[in-house]
């Protein structure tokens, strides 16, 4: 029986990342082959990370890289906002980014497809939680300026016709505060002017003024719902005496793209009652 020293023990916890006893219960199993221990380690973390997979991830960062005229904003999550903060992780979405901001394309799949993916469910099996990269996206302007908010959960890029990268950096802060719903009042969908109407016209209908007042209220609501939030329309944050258009305009520039993202939103995060799944687990054991 081949002596496993600690030498061997550590040269695998360096190649793969995992803990010390499941390296050296490797390379037991292994005879002290250290490849052979690799590739059963591979096996054992491709399943491991794939009963992972379903756990909900909701947590993470967001990551962006500004390459010339062309801007990349992605998110990378995680369980836990703890793991969110770990030097592993973040060390992930930093290569992702990297790899991301070299192409041109926003396909999640294609991108992770070979030494990402196994960079990935690496990280699953070394933290113990599911790691997912969510979506990917891509603007082009003649300048494009970003901002990732200090907490790395909010991000934003912003694409202008003229103006500087540190307009489109002071743009992008606002749009990560104020978080605007479109570029400009155009931009709002005919559906959405419509259901705000609908409701405005309820509420109007209340106040017993004439027909043609109330048709002059809705048309002021509709104005002041368009211009609170498209961002041209908005107060700038760092100078409220001024919109962002305005401030725009004032360097010669105009905004041509603006993308937001932020950490889990749109996520169904799973609540978990874990009095209650203790309980169904002591159950489960009788």
């Amino acid at each position: 029986m081949v002596v496993i020293s600690a030498s061997m023990v550590k040269e695998l916890r360096e190649r793969t990342g995992l803990g010390m006893m499941e390296c050296k219960k490797a390379l037991v199993e292994a005879d002290g082959d250290l490849e052979l221990a690799i590739e059963n380690l591979r096996k054992s973390s491709g399943m491991k990370a794939a009963k992972k997979a379903g756990r909900v991830a909701a947590d993470g960062v967001v990551r962006v890289a500004v390459n010339g005229c062309q801007g990349t904003l992605l998110e990378v999550n995680s369980e836990t906002d703890f793991v969110a903060r770990d030097d592993n992780f973040s060390a992930f979405a930093d290569h992702v980014i990297a790899k991301a901001g070299s192409t041109h394309s926003t396909d999640v799949a294609a991108l992770m497809d070979g030494d990402l993916e196994i960079a990935r469910s690496a990280l699953v099996q070394k933290i113990g939680e599911n790691v997912t990269v969510r979506r990917i996206a891509k603007i082009s302007a003649s300048v494009v300026g970003a901002y990732v908010h200090s907490n790395q959960k909010i991000g934003v890029m912003i694409g202008l016709d003229g103006g500087s990268e540190k307009l489109a950096k002071d743009i992008a802060m606002h749009v990560a505060a104020v978080n605007p719903m479109v570029v400009n009042p155009e931009d709002v969908e005919a559906t959405v002017i419509e259901k705000e109407k609908e409701i405005f016209a309820a509420q109007a209908e209340n106040s017993g003024k004439p027909a043609e007042i109330i048709e002059k209220m809705i048309g002021g609501r509709i104005r002041k719902f368009l211009a609170e939030i498209s961002l041209v329309e908005q107060p700038f944050v760092k100078n409220p005496d001024q919109t962002v258009g305005q401030l725009a305009k004032s360097a010669g520039a105009t905004v041509t793209a603006m993308v937001r993202f932020e950490v889990g939103e749109g996520i169904e995060k799973e609540e978990v009652d874990f009095a209650e799944e203790v309980m169904a687990q002591a159950r489960g054991s009788h």
